[in-house]
């Protein structure tokens, strides 16, 4: 049986326990508003609510790359972390320079400071996460 079988399927301790389950609030969270924003209200701002879904998508692929393990799942979480923080950077910037561009506010929004400014640390905290990892294997 080589080591690889013997590895779990998940990361389950520690810091990787604590991102997995603030990245799949967030993936809740924002998906869900995104949707209802999407179904109900979409032509009032399609932007900002576009953005909405988008972050959630990407919260999604967050939470399953850095709960599993694997190079593929590995690459995944990179990739979203980094996605997540040039969008909240990106949309962070452009929603407070041009407010009328956003006329409702999106995850990354003023730089998530609607939701504590966790949407500017957490991927600030899973790229450190990732990096930390990839020096132990």
């Amino acid at each position: 049986m080589s080591t690889r079988s013997r590895r779990p399927a998940r990361r389950t301790t520690g810091l990787g326990r604590v991102l997995v389950a603030l990245y799949a609030v967030f993936a809740v969270a924002a998906v869900s508003r995104a949707a209802v924003q999407i179904a109900t209200r979409f032509h009032e701002a399609p932007l900002a609510y576009a953005l909405s879904g988008f972050a959630g998508a990407v919260y999604v692929v967050a939470t399953l790359g850095l709960g599993r393990t694997g190079w593929g799942w590995r690459r995944a979480a990179w990739a979203a972390c980094t996605v997540e923080l040039l969008g909240v950077l990106t949309v962070g910037t452009l929603s407070l320079a041009d407010a009328r561009a956003f006329p409702d506010s999106t995850v990354w929004s003023g730089y998530g400071r609607g939701y504590g400014f966790v949407p500017l640390v957490l991927p600030v905290l899973g790229l450190v996460y990732l990096r930390r990892e990839s020096r132990r294997s």
